[in-house]
């Protein structure tokens, strides 16, 4: 089983070679040796049994990925694992599109980030909220946008007006009519049964969701239990019953703790945090997974924990707060563009003479086959002609440069670049956002004249 070089390789100035025949030029790709740092990195954590986790045939692996990395994940690295022979392969490989920042690419490396450990301390007991959103925004059909006002609303509209509101009024009814213990379900109206059959079939369907990596659906579905909760309590209204007919409002109530609980299960992938809260309000271990949907989850008198709110309004004041420091991030990079990168220390004049610069006029430019951006440049240098490889081919098309005069310095060692001898360099400068400019003279000159 073998690989095109292409795959697994760039064509830069720096790396690895690639140890084949006819690759002269190109080094390794981060991305083709990267994945082994997984296998690594567990053998680091798990030094006495990694090998289940990478070798054991009842281990299902599983490679959660950007869309970037789908073909490394899907053939490279498993082609690696399978050319060793011992390791076990993927059995799926779900891969997400893109997730921008307020319209922006995230970019750690100039501080275009939600930075975890800062959301944390600035926003504290809030880290089901951020999973809450990233959840129900992933970009798992097409690219989408964190915005912090989309998170402030997802967090205001659904988990506190939905989820906690429910939850809340749930519990503190239960308080203040029953003693806080679970009161007795009596006779079940029509209106009663569809609402326990809206939910009855959820378990089938978030396991059907999240066995094929659907979270987001999955997530949605969770939910949808809190809103027919709170359909529920707002079409029944039981604080209005409690002056007429107790034992309806005890069914009621009842079938609301019963819903309750179902968040309680449901919810457990997604908010891990806020259902620990819940459980200790209901006053009941964690529940097992195929109890999802069941109405019999609180047994009668059971006693409820202290009602409390479980998520809380996020007010425009933390928001704006963290929009700023957004823009001001963009603001610090917008004056870092503009900024030259420091001079490197000083050398001796007599360094820079070893340097033999000259201009050239270019005769002949084409593309290197299979090399993206490599230009193979024929200069009339003033003594005979030379071949010259350069990267700029990204920047430039060929038939732009013929003609030109350009700069090179003309006494580097000659270096075999894709099968042809490079006998140079071609100077360019580099902007900031790492795009090159040839450097020309203003006036033509004889080819050959020494830049001084």
């Amino acid at each position: 089983m073998g690989l095109q070089p292409r795959a697994v390789s760039r064509d830069l100035d720096w790396g690895i070679p690639v140890p084949v025949e006819g690759a002269e030029g190109k080094v390794l790709y981060v991305w083709f040796d990267a994945p082994i740092g997984y296998i690594s990195n567990t053998k680091e954590l798990c030094p006495e049994d990694w090998e289940k986790w990478w070798k054991d045939p009842e281990t299902k692996l599983l490679h959660f990925i950007g869309k970037d990395n789908i073909v490394f994940h899907c053939i490279v690295f498993p082609t690696m694992l399978k050319a060793e022979g011992s390791f076990i392969l993927p059995e799926n490989v779900p891969a997400n599109e893109f997730l921008n920042l307020e319209g922006d690419k995230i970019s750690t490396s100039r501080n275009w980030a939600v930075w975890l450990h800062e959301y944390l301390e600035e926003l504290p007991g809030k880290q089901d909220v951020l999973r809450y959103v990233l959840t129900a925004n992933a970009p798992e059909t097409k690219d989408n946008d964190f915005t912090w006002k989309d998170f402030q609303a997802r967090n205001n509209n659904e988990l506190v007006a939905i989820f906690g509101n429910f939850v809340n009024r749930a519990l503190v009814l239960t308080g203040k009519y029953f003693e806080n213990k679970v009161p007795v379900c009596g006779e079940l109206t029509d209106y009663d049964k569809e609402t326990l059959n809206e939910f009855a079939n959820v378990r089938i369907e978030l396991e059907k969701l999240l066995n094929t990596y659907h979270f987001r659906d999955a997530q949605r579905e969770a939910m949808n239990i809190a809103r027919i909760g709170n359909k529920y309590l707002a079409d029944t209204e039981p604080w209005k019953l409690a002056k007429t007919d107790m034992n309806r409002v005890a069914t009621i109530l009842n079938i609301s703790l019963q819903i309750t609980a179902n968040l309680s299960i449901a919810f457990r992938p997604f908010l891990p945090f806020s259902i620990e809260k819940l459980n200790k309000m209901l006053n009941i271990k964690p529940m097992e997974w195929n109890r999802l949907g069941a109405t019999d989850l609180l047994e009668t008198d059971h006693s409820l924990g202290t009602a409390e709110l479980l998520f809380e309004k996020i007010d425009d004041e933390i928001i704006e707060k963290q929009i700023q420091k957004l823009l001001d991030t963009k603001k610090e990079n917008e004056t870092a563009d503009k900024q030259t990168t420091p001079v490197r220390e000083t050398i001796d004049f007599t360094d820079f003479t070893k340097l033999d610069i000259r201009v050239g006029t270019v005769l002949e430019c084409i593309k290197v086959p299979k090399a993206d951006k490599l230009l193979q440049f024929r200069i009339d240098d003033g003594l005979g002609g030379r071949t010259i490889i350069s990267g700029i081919a990204n920047y430039y098309k060929p038939e732009e440069l013929v003609g030109k005069q350009v700069c090179f310095i003309a006494n580097l060692a000659p270096r075999k670049l894709k099968g042809v001898i490079s006998e140079g360099m071609i100077l360019s400068a580099e902007n900031a956002d790492g795009s090159l400019a040839v450097i020309m003279p203003e006036k033509e000159v004889i080819p050959g004249s020494e830049v001084k």
